[in-house]
């Protein structure tokens, strides 16, 4: 009876002290239900800091499930970077699969205890799609890690998911020709027809959320890949730089130098597959037509690399320690450069914030625009650089200095009345605010302490 009582003290200390159940490590490989399972309880774990949802379903009915880690889960929080990664989405490549559950545990875990990890999930919105193709990783599963190079990899109609996304940069290389944008280019009306379910489902949510940063999580190699991953001469291979390649070299290489390995010198997987630093350009590597990463960097402010995580696209589940071990450092790391460059809000006369509004930065034809609440973030290497904000004819530039560490706050007000004022309304029964402050200067400082309150619900 006496050691009854000591463990019901103990568990009422346990929850009342706000520490969490601790999730254990799985270093198997999960089928479609125990990943639902890991996500559910990792969510139960911590249910003040995550959300759990689906963004569609796959060809043959399983969900495409994410989890959301933030503050204040469900919300954007005007002036906070949103991040996602998404794995899997070569059915037989799964190591970034189980990296994922690994980290969505990690963050639970260590919310409380590690203050890098609080300090990202207060600062940073992060989304985690685990599988962006459980059908064909069932199909994987079947044979473990004796699968085929190919058998899984398509989803269940066939399609390989990084070839059935809008083939933009055949328009993006016609625009940089003629020193047109190269930014928000619209889908072609005849796209559609042919597209998977799967497909769809992420570029609706790509859509949804102001998503700043994001990596795709690959096997077959060990690398980063950036963009483009066309070639603009239609050749198998040659290097195809984007107007951001300094941005994605430096994203990159933030990756491959802090994994273990991935940045070492000498071969990589085979003798003749040498990448200096760990990273390449993804068309001087191979040529790809209707890739995921630059999908998003051509139609959305959506910067994405792909990540080869393993040489093997089915490892043993032996080896998943080691690989969490080379790559958990480094997946936070790279959520971090969400945070750099340069951030802040575009405002109207009224200090009412503009929605679509342009942010140019001079000397990169590529823009990026101002979300619903008038926050914009633009990722930058280190530098001085002019910037200019503009919406409907009216433009304000400002000169700015960017370092290696966090974002510099770039506030502009424009001399335009914006269509209609963001209305803050939060879930639950609380005032509502639907004017930004009065002074330009007190911006950003009285905007981060409202959204906190007063964020708008998804």
């Amino acid at each position: 009876m006496a050691t009854l009582w000591k463990l019901s003290f103990i568990l009422l200390v346990f929850w009342t002290s706000g520490v969490r159940p601790r999730l254990r490590y799985e270093f198997v490989h999960h089928r479609y239900d125990d990943l639902q399972r890991v996500i559910a309880e990792t969510h139960e774990a911590c249910p003040d800091i995550s959300r759990v949802y689906n963004i569609g379903r796959s060809v043959q009915g399983r969900n495409l499930t994410v989890i959301e880690f933030s503050d204040n889960p469900g919300m954007h929080e005007p002036g906070e970077p949103e991040f996602k990664y998404v794995a899997n989405m070569h059915g037989n490549e799964v190591t970034g699969r189980e990296m994922m559950l690994f980290l969505m545990q990690y963050l639970c875990n260590s919310f409380n205890s590690v203050k890098r990890v609080k300090r990202l999930i207060k600062t940073t919105r992060i989304h985690i799609l685990a599988s962006m193709n459980p059908d064909g990783y069932e199909i994987a599963a079947q044979q473990g890690s004796d699968n085929s190079w190919l058998s899984g990899r398509e989803n269940a109609q066939g399609i390989d998911l990084n070839r059935n996304f809008p083939p933009l940069n055949i328009i993006a290389f016609h625009n940089e020709h003629r020193g047109d944008p190269t930014d928000h280019i619209s889908i072609p009306d005849g796209y559609w027809k042919g597209v998977a379910p799967e497909t769809e489902a992420v570029i609706k949510w790509v859509k949804q959320y102001p998503f700043v940063l994001s990596a795709n999580l690959h096997d077959g190699a060990l690398l980063v890949n950036y963009p483009y991953d066309t070639s603009k001469d239609g050749s198998w291979k040659a290097y195809s730089r984007s107007p951001d390649d300094a941005v994605f070299r430096q994203i990159a290489s933030v990756y491959a130098s802090t994994h273990k390995t991935m940045a070492l010198p000498g071969p990589g997987c085979s003798p003749d597959s040498t990448f200096p630093g760990g990273i390449t350009n993804g068309a001087a590597w191979y040529s790809v037509s209707g890739g995921m990463q630059d999908f998003n960097y051509l139609h959305t402010n959506c910067f994405e690399v792909t990540v080869e995580m393993s040489c093997d696209k089915f490892p043993s589940e032996d080896v998943l320690p080691t690989e969490w071990g080379n790559n958990k450092k480094a997946l936070l790391a790279y959520i971090e450069q969400a945070h750099k460059g340069v951030k802040g809000f575009v405002f109207d006369r009224n200090y009412d914030p503009i929605d679509g509004a342009s942010i140019h930065v001079h000397g990169i034809g590529h823009d990026v625009r101002t979300g619903k609440d008038g926050d914009y973030w633009r990722i930058l290497v280190p530098g001085t650089y002019t910037v200019t904000a503009s919406y409907n004819g009216v433009t304000k530039t400002k000169q700015v200095r960017v370092t290696n560490k966090r974002a510099r706050t770039l506030n502009f007000v424009l001399q335009v009345s914006s269509k209609s004022p963001v209305v803050f309304q939060s879930s639950v029964s609380r005032p509502v605010y639907n004017r930004y402050p009065r002074r330009p200067f007190q911006a950003r400082i009285s905007l981060e302490r409202k959204s906190k309150r007063h964020a708008r619900t998804d």
